[in-house]
Formats: structure tokens, sequence, C-alpha cells
């Protein structure tokens, strides 16, 4: 175990944030169930001759003060906050708590937190201005939702989170110029039909560089282009509440009909969070070849080999398609037969049929040529 962890803090810290001489890192531990890997990075970045910074979040902590908050008290919180994101030129963040602590906030307090705290915190400042990456960390409670024990998932989570990411870089190359070249996507699956233009949109390879695991090809379609509907074939959580089937219909861009079974109030809910929040910021391949079912955590569920993400809310930086939310939710579509399977068409072309890609300038992509 110790040499993984070791491993893993050089793999952040020499191919994930490129960690410099001189440099400021902010490592943020949120729980403290991966002090050892905190402590490690604090290790290797002084012998890189960089300057590291801690932060530790206490959920329990965290749900105390968003409770009954109020716009002056988060306000205040992202000041003291956002200076010290400010000073540092890389940022490593640690997931080890249990999310579920923060279930039970009301749902206006969230959004408070999240416009006032989350969004420029997070997506305005540390996505913008730092070399940063985020990754979980092996822990009793993700190994439950794994439905694995602690050793196997730390097993799995070794694996997926120190695949050659450079072969998989080369491997991606090929998609990102398609992508970036493509029009017109056309993607057909059960309770799925869905159409959409990226056309001027840069595609982007994200090998891990700012998510641990990683393993995604993305681009966005361009704000007002989505017609069609989709049904996801995973569950998804998001502000506490698991989702289930969740079913939209678009016209011109837009979320006109969103559905969820007994869950359809507080899905519509979220997507009247704010204007952008009904419209597409992203979409992107899944090509992880260690990852082959959900776990119930973003991190690992949206790089499933075989699957596709369409996330409503605020677009990536490196594929700006102009939207702007306080919300970015990737729910996941997987297409592999064992999910019912689907198809993908680039201008009228079929690219992946299955899950699997088709073309033989993409088959590098497939989960056996990346393993």
């Amino acid at each position: 175990m110790e040499n993984k962890v070791l491993k893993l803090a050089s793999n952040l810290l020499n191919h994930s944030v490129k960690l410099q001489k001189g440099e400021k890192i902010l490592i943020e531990m949120l729980g403290t169930d991966c002090s050892d890997l905190a402590i490690e990075l604090i290790k290797q970045a002084k012998k890189l001759g960089a300057i590291p910074l801690f932060n530790i979040i206490d959920y329990k902590v965290l749900k105390e003060m968003i409770l009954n908050c109020n716009v002056e008290q988060i306000e205040a919180y992202r000041k003291c906050d956002l200076i010290r994101m400010q000073d540092a030129d890389c940022y490593i963040g640690i997931r080890s708590a249990n999310p579920r602590e923060l279930d039970g906030i009301p749902k206006e307090n969230m959004e408070i937190y999240n416009k006032i705290y989350q969004n420029p915190i997070h997506f305005e400042e540390r996505v913008k201005n730092t070399k940063w990456c985020i990754l979980r960390y092996p822990n009793e409670y993700i190994a439950q939702m794994a439905k694995m024990s602690l050793e196997e998932f730390t097993e799995f989570f070794y694996n997926v989170c120190t695949i050659d990411y450079s072969k998989m870089e080369k491997a991606m190359e090929p998609l990102k110029k398609l992508l970036s070249n493509t029009d017109k996507i056309h993607i057909i699956g059960p309770g799925t039909d869905l159409t959409f233009s990226v056309k001027g949109i840069p595609a982007e390879k994200y090998y891990g560089t700012f998510n641990i695991p990683d393993g995604e090809v993305a681009s966005a379609p361009t704000k007002y282009s989505s017609n069609g509907y989709i049904t996801y074939n995973t569950e998804t959580t998001y502000n506490g509440i698991n989702f289930k089937n969740i079913y939209f219909e678009l016209k011109d861009g837009k979320i006109i009909k969103a559905e969820a079974g007994d869950k359809t109030k507080e899905l519509n809910e979220i997507l009247d969070t704010d204007e952008g929040a009904r419209y597409i910021g992203e979409f992107a391949f899944g090509l992880n070849p260690y990852i082959e079912r959900p776990i119930g955590d973003t991190l690992f569920d949206e790089k499933v080999k075989g699957s596709f993400h369409f996330t409503p809310g605020i677009a990536l930086e490196e594929s700006d398609n102009g939207n702007r939310s306080s919300i970015h939710w990737d729910i996941v579509n997987i297409q592999t037969l064992e999910y019912g399977g689907g198809e993908i068409y680039f201008d009228n072309v079929l690219v992946k049929k299955d899950g699997r890609f088709i073309l033989p300038e993409l088959e590098a992509l497939n989960p056996e040529n990346l393993m």
C-alpha cells in the first residue's frame, strides 16, 4: 500500500498538475481518511522545491454552517477561501468524506451555497486560474456504495487511477480531431433519439490532468441546437437526492420536459435553479477500460467504458458553448449491450455502436486496447 500511495502522489504532482519549483500547491482534504496521501503529497512537493498548503473540510461542520445560512454568511466564507485559492498555483482536492453527511440541507440553502461559494471558488477561480486535479480516496463509505469490500475497492481504485494515461492521451487524439471537425451528432438508444450540433466547439482530451480517475473526450452542443429526447440508464445523485431513469425532452437546446419517477418534482426544482440549468454544457465520451459499471460517484461513473454523458449546466472552459449556470450535472448513459446498446453518428456516419468505436482510427480507444 505504501508503494501505491507513493506512486499515486508522484503521478498527481508530476503528471496531473505538473508542479514546478517555487509554486504554491493547495492540498484540500474533504474528510480525513485520506491523510496518508495528503502527507505524501506534502513530502514530495517539498522535495520538488514547491510550497505546499493544506485545508481540511469536515462535512458535518460544513452542514451546520449551511443550515439556516444567509447570503452575508456565505459571502464572508467565500471571501476567506477565495484569497487562499487566488494565492495557489496548483490545487489537488482529495475527497474522502461521505457526501450523504450533507443530506437534509434545505434546497434554498444549498442554492445559496452553490451560487455564492462553490461557483466562484471552484468554477471561476480554481478551474480557470490554477493547475488542478480532483480525486476520490478509498474508504468504507465509497466501498459500500460500490458494493465491494474495502480491499476490493482499493485494488479497483489503484487500477483505474494509475492506468497509463500517456498511452490513453495518444489514443484519444483521433477522436478529439474528429469531434472538433464534426457538425451534427445523432444518438440513438433505448428511450433516446437525440440530435445536436458541436460545430465550432473545440473538443478536449482528459487523461489524468484534471480528474483521477480519468478518461474522457469532451465537447458541448451549441447552446440552442439540441432536439429530441434522452433516457439515462444510470443512477445519479445531486444535492443528496438519488435519481433513477431521468428522462429529458429538448427543443432548441432547452430541456422542456424532465421526469424521474417519484423524484420528478425535485428534478425540475434543480433544473429551475437558474436559466442555464435547462441548457446543456457538456457532451463527453467515457473511456476508462477499468470502470465497467457505475458505482454511484460521478468521478468514476462519467468515465465508464462504453458510455457518454450529456450534462445540464455550465459549460467547460475548454469546450465553451456560452452556457452559464450554478450547476454542472454529469448524468451518464451507457451504451454497451449489457445496458441496451445504442448508436452514435457524426455527420450521418456511424462512429460508435453498442459502446464500441467502429472506425479504424478510433479502435485504439476500445477497452482491450487501453489496458
